[in-house]
């Protein structure tokens, strides 16, 4: 063998080691995929807000093209996937959700959506927006503490008419409840059984009591029942990790499990610093893999 064979030899076996170095480091890096992505145009006249909207941010703060800010949001986050939540002031007029899913890879995007349980025509356009963008995986119902612009309890005709759409279409029921109606709630998923659940920021713990939520970690007793770990803005002042939270969000994760708990909204490094102490594969679940699997994405 001549020395410039060798020396071809040696480059590639240098090359070769180089590749697989790189993509062990790429196979390092967990799936993070983001579920609350809120999308909000200055274009008032082809997003209009919705006349029912529960609140009405400054168009004027809000950016040219949204899409455009987020994708950088995400080079800058290093989040791999996302949904785009229905935000209410849109109410259910979802265009802007859809231009946004128009303009992006199936493979990276999904969206939900947002309907009024009053409206008898609910469960049929629900119907209708999934056949339009089979992308569309998941509605979302609101039952805050005081909130009665969509429906005034769980027991209403209309919300158990569009949950049952929801499950009909295999669709995920995303809840953004409050303590006090978790256990109204729970009555519904155990009347569904094998509904897929997603609870919204920790079921916004701060306006309950420690009795009503109670209730909320009896969720955890419905195995298709996953609660998202985000929300924590709205109350804590630690940002960007609100480490002075990971008492309670601690014992969140251990009732509902690793297996059962998901991310949305703020950095993904919450979750490495709320999951202090677990492995690298469970924290890996909560990023992503947990949302990826439960989507079949």
């Amino acid at each position: 063998m001549t020395a410039g064979m060798n020396r071809r030899a040696a480059l590639g076996g240098a090359m070769a080691a180089g590749a697989v170095a790189v993509t062990a480091r790429a196979q390092a890096k967990p799936l993070v995929i983001e579920w609350n992505m809120h999308m909000f145009s200055r274009n008032m006249a082809k997003f209009p807000f919705h006349p029912k909207a529960t609140y009405r941010p400054d168009p004027a703060k809000n950016p040219a093209d949204p899409l455009a800010e987020y994708l950088k949001r995400m080079s800058a986050e290093g989040i791999d996937r996302a949904l785009f939540v229905q935000p209410e002031p849109y109410g259910d007029d979802h265009r802007l959700v859809l231009d946004c899913l128009s303009r992006t890879s199936p493979d990276k995007f999904k969206g939900t959506s947002l309907f009024y349980p009053r409206d008898s025509e609910a469960p049929r356009k629900l119907v209708a927006l999934v056949k339009s963008e089979p992308r569309i995986c998941s509605t979302r119902f609101h039952a805050n503490r005081g909130n009665k612009n969509y429906m005034d309890s769980f027991a209403d005709t209309g919300v158990r008419a569009l949950w049952k759409q929801a499950v009909d279409l295999d669709l995920v029921v995303e809840l953004h409840i409050g303590p006090s109606v978790a256990r109204d709630a729970g009555k519904v998923i155990a009347a569904h059984p094998g509904c897929k659940v997603v609870i919204d920021h920790l079921a916004e713990q701060a306006t309950g009591t420690p009795d009503e939520f109670a209730d909320v970690l009896d969720l955890a007793q419905y195995p298709n029942v996953y609660m998202k770990l985000s929300g924590l803005n709205h109350y804590a002042k630690d940002a960007p990790l609100y480490e002075n939270e990971r008492p309670f969000t601690r014992r969140v994760i251990a009732e509902f499990g690793p297996e059962r708990v998901v991310w949305g909204s703020g950095t993904p490094r919450i979750v490495d610093a709320h999951m202090q102490g677990y492995p690298a594969s469970d924290v890996a679940k909560v990023k992503g893999q947990n949302l990826k699997r439960l989507l079949n994405w």
